[in-house]
């Protein structure tokens, strides 16, 4: 089959590698019908590279229909439609029945402190085979994969995976109450959920980003969108009665604009040798923390930051003087996927689209030019948002 492999920082290619089969009978074989590139996948792309292989293959965000089950498979047959969460987790641990199934205790990563095994995200993270391919593994597939219709397009369910139940848990975990302020740093694929569904509970929400093509696209449901500097942060609060926020969501995470000196340490890292490097990520402080600083320092006093972008350093530098003297809340973690998609379900099938999942895509490409896709999402070229991948397109053919 074809798929995307990490070959190096900022480097991946599409190769023909083994077709995935069956290993335990709780797994189930995905035929992949689509499969997008997230903010996360960055991350991997740039910085993680001390904990990737070559030729390991990435993506977590896919769905398609079902090829092969396992003997103790019962939720799902071949044919089904389904979302495949990337999160792998076994639904009968005591994590999972704490609605906590992105720390699983059945697939852990102990070997590293980590919580539950993901779809194609390092050894910090099992090193499971990702979902940018033709063809996909899913481990404990019976509490994994998520059956839908086979009405709609694949766009109403995809984002199911990962991005939806993401903002979803990041407004949950802001606990903003129904006509309070919300501001929302990083208008990117998530963070663009998460202004749609703070409004679609009833706050006011505020939307932070330097991009122009992505503040236009908040704009149209309804955010208050501002750029990002010093005048943003001061008109939030001049229309906020000067107290700042309720809440603000940090949806950016370690590789923020800004944060000089943490940019070039990600870069070093990035470049040493694989056992120098895990140590630096491991232990030393590595964040590019602006858009975290700018939470904090906007955030009305009692308030409370949610975090829903990824950060990586296990040293990163906290103001806790300033985050104690204004009393704030801090709650973060990898989303529950299964946790919330019970909720999400009916929107993204709601005719009226109230969370407006067909206004996220920019970019649709063949799994061959999956290269292209992460440069521009990189980069932010071409007013690029989100990318999704088609596996089921022709190939390009290669150029003499």
């Amino acid at each position: 089959m074809r798929a995307v492999t990490w070959q190096g920082r900022e480097h991946v290619s599409v190769e023909t590698v083994p077709d995935p089969i069956l290993q335990h009978p709780t797994d189930a074989l995905i035929k992949v019908t689509s499969t997008a590139i997230c903010g996360s996948d960055l991350h991997l792309y740039e910085v993680l590279g001390p904990f990737m292989t070559a030729g390991d293959i990435i993506g977590h965000e896919p769905m398609g229909v079902v090829e092969e089950v396992g003997s103790e498979v019962h939720g799902v047959r071949p044919g089904d439609r389904v979302v495949v969460p990337f999160t792998i987790s076994c639904g009968s641990c005591a994590m999972c029945g704490q609605g906590l199934p992105s720390q699983c205790e059945t697939t852990q990563v102990t070997e590293h402190g980590s919580g539950a095994a993901l779809l194609g995200y390092s050894k910090l993270y099992g090193q499971v085979p990702g979902g940018q391919a033709e063809y996909l593994r899913v481990p404990h597939a019976d509490y994994g994969l998520m059956k839908v219709g086979t009405e709609l397009p694949d766009e109403n369910y995809l984002f199911l995976s990962d991005i939806l139940p993401t903002a979803w848990q990041a407004v949950q975990y802001a606990g903003v109450p129904e006509h309070r302020t919300l501001t929302v740093i990083g208008l990117g694929p998530v963070g663009q959920l998460c202004a749609r569904i703070g409004r679609h509970l009833g706050a006011r929400v505020f939307g932070i980003d330097p991009v122009p093509e992505r503040r236009a696209m908040a704009e149209r449901h309804e955010i208050e969108v501002l750029d990002l500097g010093e005048d943003g942060v001061g008109e939030i609060r001049e229309r906020t009665q000067g107290r700042g926020p309720d809440a603000v969501i940090d949806a950016v995470g370690m590789e923020a604009a800004g944060s000089v000196m943490a940019g070039v340490a990600q870069k070093i890292a990035g470049t040493l040798p694989e056992a120098v490097a895990r140590p630096v990520m491991e232990r030393a402080g590595v964040d590019r923390l602006a858009a975290l600083h700018t939470a904090v320092d906007l955030v009305r006093r009692g308030g409370t930051i949610s975090l829903s972008g990824v950060y990586g350093g296990a040293a990163s530098p906290m103001p806790l003087l300033r985050m104690f003297d204004k009393q704030l809340q801090l709650r973060m973690g990898q989303c529950n996927v299964r946790t919330w998609t019970d909720a999400l379900l009916p929107l993204v099938e709601d005719p009226e689209d109230p969370l407006g999942v067909a206004d996220l895509v920019t970019h649709r490409l063949p799994l061959d030019e999956a290269a292209v896709g992460y440069d521009l999402f990189q980069r932010k070229h071409d007013g690029c948002v989100k990318v999704v991948l088609d596996p089921t397109a022709p190939s390009v053919p290669a150029m003499d």
